[in-house]
């Protein structure tokens, strides 16, 4: 603590003296940079200074800062250095682990729009349904591009879906991809998590990371045509922060059971359904044997197993835990009935172009896109030998069961554009799509029994898009310059589910046919029912397949009034409509004041929407969730599914919002040091959420016979249920400054938000009353969307280059966040209703140095969480027998602790 008090405050004193050093050498060697990043995203008027937009717009240069940031994803570098960004890599929610959502300012994945090179980015196939932040979402996957493709981000902090349309409630992210020409250049990257808590908190190094990175460029003809190349293959080996697995683990039939396995005899092929044994005398006559060879029964309880003449009376006495005893026994280890928990195995590779190619001197066509490949594995919970999710006869010992995700993302844009009559115009297609497949290997179909095979096709996901934009844009030497945009905008959307193999959904009856819920179920030694489907996730069924399209067509406006050099004005409208829930039309008016040569006051107001995503009314699926300490088949229903009929759930609409922003910039140009401050409100209504689950027994009987034909123990849904508000502020302060060879850049930047939802729930039909209602939107998906993500973050970061060397230094605070779990925190023995634990606030600080040897050649060796910090340990309740020994519900920095890199850049 005392070191990282020092970084920090060394990190601030460098900054103010710096400052001061500039201003009092001004007038001796101090050279300033003169030249201030311009932005694009925000208007369509052409590019203008960051202090000079209406709209608050952060720039950051990836291309020039990828040598020496520790960070390689777009979405952890911009967690790092956008205070307003919030992503953090997930563990243990199925295909969430491999995509990590991604929030501004607070708000939902969904309700950000990402762009590249200005063009609408697809969003991702996959429906975020665990238990994390964002959960009920659709996100932007980040992660299929790779950042060594960009030349720099955009992200514009600010309401704008008059301007881009849907999704872009919070903001809008834009990645410009690289121009770069005439050269190769490269990075080869390994790095790990050297740290105490390695290896389950055995110490050592893991989660070890290999990356290369290739970028190319050339000239295209005389005109200023080009094409750039880049080529990134990632290979993440998994994290372990699992602590010890305390739970019982084998009762006294697993040890039986084992002695008997020993000898060749199997227990399990004696019954398949223990109400109906064949010969039941051969298996009681087997657990008397067999019983007398675990050593550490005590005499009076061998005396109790041998009187035990029933099998009745054998399940009754073999219950009890004897784990400590039978791990001696096999030579095991509590640890090796972990969970894995950390970051997923993964393997990414990524192809990505950006081409254009001038046809005369006012006219160009241009293309960009790309494809990614990603296999990722991640472990689910440990399926124990005394569970009757577990079938002994194959796994004496149980299993971890794998999920295995391939995630394919395919993308291109192709469009022409240039000059006529003094009209720029643009027009363009662009075409999206993501697809997860799901593969779940080392796991079972406990039904199928000794017939189960160990690996299933679960089916999968695939989402696509495809995008026409006709833009037009003319600039009007009037005032002191009006610029006119319109445009038109038509979007296809296909969302499909492909089934899984039979196996991976199916529930089979003890004669090994498909149960038809009348026939005998097989059983467990105690009579429990064994689940069917592969364990861990179960497969899309055909009754889940789905293939539904949708449309929307656009048009928008937007002027651009310079009415004096120190007044300007933007406004905007745009009208939308959707083949699947009607029209939309919103407006925003945008301002800045020059009150002072370098002193802007800016002001916006607009209204936005989000049309609910084609996933979320068409999604549904029966999944395996971990829930209130109990693993439980829950179905999510489609928004147009029967039992939503049944329940007079209302068809979902778009969520609509209000935003307000006013702030000021200033710039001292003689100190090369610039201030923003921007302060936002935003009120959505009707948001959808994913509600929690309605158990069987809490709904009608007419829906109870609809779950009970699907086999479900619980039921889920997206709808429009809470409205919201958020209100915060951002804060920027950047200074450069350039004195005897060396270039320093200083930046601060903060956020502070809170989002609360206002009024009463949107419950409709049979789930209006106060019981269901905190269902509907419960306590735990409040803590997700108010308190899951820290209200406060902020980031100090220091660049100082010196002939051919660079040192960086940041400095982030993640502000506390809360547990989304409800337990007894306070320890009086008595758990109330919002009683959640407290995690705390902390300051992650990273370290890097790059030396250049030779033109060509450069090396960094830097770290990231120099100070190998944590979050808050959970307390015990929260731990799931000391596996989660920190929240894998809350959304800081993550939980991998010290990560230390090398990589080699390069260039020819």
């Amino acid at each position: 603590m005392k070191n990282k008090k020092t970084i920090l405050s060394a990190s601030v004193l460098f900054f103010l003296g710096t400052y001061a050093f500039g201003q009092e050498k001004e007038k001796d060697s101090v050279k300033t940079n003169a030249v201030e990043e311009v932005v694009v995203l925000g208007s369509r008027a052409g590019a203008r200074s960051k202090t000079d937009s209406p709209v608050p717009v952060d720039v950051f240069n990836i291309k020039e800062t990828s040598v020496v940031l520790p960070q390689s994803s777009i979405g952890q570098i911009l967690n790092a250095v956008a205070p307003s960004f919030t992503s953090t890599i997930q563990t243990n929610s199925d295909g969430t682990d491999h995509l990590d959502p991604a929030q501004l300012r607070g708000l939902g994945p969904d309700q950000v729009l990402v762009l590249v090179n200005g063009k609408r980015r697809h969003t991702s196939a996959l429906v975020n349904v665990n238990g994390t932040p964002g959960r009920g979402t659709v996100g932007t996957d980040l992660n299929s591009i790779p950042s060594f493709a960009l030349n720099r981000i955009e992200v514009l902090r600010d309401g704008a879906s008059a301007q881009y349309g849907s999704d872009a409630i919070a903001g809008v992210i834009n990645l410009e991809l690289k121009k770069d020409i005439g050269k190769l250049t490269g990075q080869v990257s390994y790095g790990g998590n050297l740290t105490p808590t390695a290896n389950d908190h055995t110490g050592n190094f893991d989660g070890q990371n290999i990356q290369v990175d290739l970028n190319y460029g050339n000239k295209i003809g005389n005109k200023g045509g080009f094409y750039n190349i880049t080529w990134s293959s990632q290979f993440r080996n998994p994290t372990f922060r699992a602590g010890t697995e305390s739970g019982a683990i084998y009762n006294a039939y697993n040890a039986i059971e084992k002695r008997a396995l020993n000898d060749g005899v199997n227990l399990s092929s004696l019954f398949s359904n223990i109400n109906n044994v064949p010969n039941s005398q051969q298996l009681i006559n087997y657990i008397h044997q067999y019983a007398q060879g675990v050593s550490y029964f005590s005499p009076q309880f061998q005396n109790q197993i041998q009187a035990a003449n029933t099998i009745g009376a054998l399940q009754g006495l073999l219950k009890g835990d004897f784990t400590d005893q039978e791990l001696a026994y096999r030579g095991l280890d509590r640890k090796d009935f972990n969970m894995q928990v950390g970051q997923s195995k993964l393997n990414n590779h990524q192809l990505f172009a950006n081409i254009e190619v001038p046809v005369n001197d006012n006219w160009k066509v241009y293309t960009f896109g790309g494809y990614s490949f990603r296999h990722g594995s991640s472990g689910g919970f440990y399926r124990k030998p005394n569970q009757s999710r577990t079938f002994t006869g194959l796994y004496p010992d149980g299993y971890l069961p794998q999920i295995g995700t391939d995630i394919q993302d395919l993308s291109l844009s192709a469009g022409i554009k240039g000059n006529w009559d003094g009209w720029n115009i643009d027009f363009s297609n662009t075409f999206g799509q993501n697809s997860f497949t799901y593969n779940i290997r080392n796991t079972g179909n406990t039904s199928l029994r000794f017939a189960s095979p160990d690996e299933f096709d679960a089916g999968g996901l695939r989402f696509s898009q495809n995008t026409i934009n006709l833009d037009f844009s003319k600039k009007y030497d009037v005032w002191n310059g009006i610029n006119v945009a319109f445009g038109a905008e038509h979007r296809y959307e296909n969302f499909k589910i492909t089934q899984g193999d039979e196996a991976s959904y199916t529930t089979y009856d003890a004669a090994g046919n498909v149960w038809n819920n009348t026939s005998p179920r097989g059983t467990d030694f105690f009579g429990n029912a064994l689940p069917g489907g592969s364990q861990v996730f179960s497969g899309f069924k055909p009754v889940n397949a789905v293939d539904k399209n949708r449309q929307a067509v656009a048009a928008y406006a937007d002027v651009e009034f310079n009415f004096t050099n120190w007044l300007l004005v933007d406004a905007a409208a745009r009208y939308e409509n959707y083949s699947d829930f009607g029209s939309t039309f919103n407006y925003k008016l945008a301002s800045r004041i020059k009150v002072a040569p370098n002193f802007n006051v800016r002001l916006a107001g607009s209204t936005g929407f989000r049309a609910p995503s084609i996933h979320q009314i068409y999604y549904n699926v029966t999944s395996t969730l971990f829930t209130n300490g109990q693993l439980l088949e829950v179905g999510t229903f489609s928004n147009d599914s029967e039992i939503a009929g049944l329940l007079e759930m209302p068809k979902l609409k778009q969520e609509t919002s209000k935003s307000a922003s006013v702030g000021f910039t200033y710039r001292i140009p003689s100190a090369s040091l610039s201030f923003t401050a921007d302060g936002y409100f935003t009120r959505i209504n009707n948001r959808i959420i994913l509600t929690d689950q309605f158990l069987r027994s809490e709904v009608p009987p007419a829906a109870q016979a609809v779950l009970d034909a699907q086999g479900i123990n619980a039921a889920q849904f997206f709808t429009n249920a809470i409205d919201t508000e958020t209100k915060g502020i951002d804060l920027v302060i950047s200074h450069n400054v350039r004195f005897s060879g060396l270039k320093l850049d200083n930046s601060f930047a903060a956020n502070i938000s809170e989002t609360r939802k206002v009024g009463d729930i949107h419950s409709s039909g049979l789930l209006q009353s106060p019981n269901l209602e905190k269902i509907y939107f419960s306590e735990k998906s409040r803590v997700y969307l108010e308190e899951a993500v820290p209200r406060v973050k902020a980031s100090l970061s220091h660049t100082l280059t010196w002939k051919n060397a660079s040192f960086y230094l940041r400095n982030t605070y993640f502000g506390k966040v809360t547990g989304a779990d409800i337990i007894d925190v306070n320890g009086d023995g008595v758990v109330g209703f919002n009683e959640h634990q407290q995690i705390g606030h902390k300051i992650i600080t990273d370290l890097s140095l790059a030396y250049q040897f030779t033109k060509n050649v450069g090396l960094t060796l830097g770290v990231n969480n120099l100070f190998d910090i944590y979050p808050d340990k959970n307390l015990t309740a929260s731990t799931n027998n000391d596996q989660f020994i920190y929240s894998r519900s809350t959304s800081q920095f993550g939980q991998n602790g010290r990560y230390v890199f090398t990589r080699l850049n390069f260039n020819f």
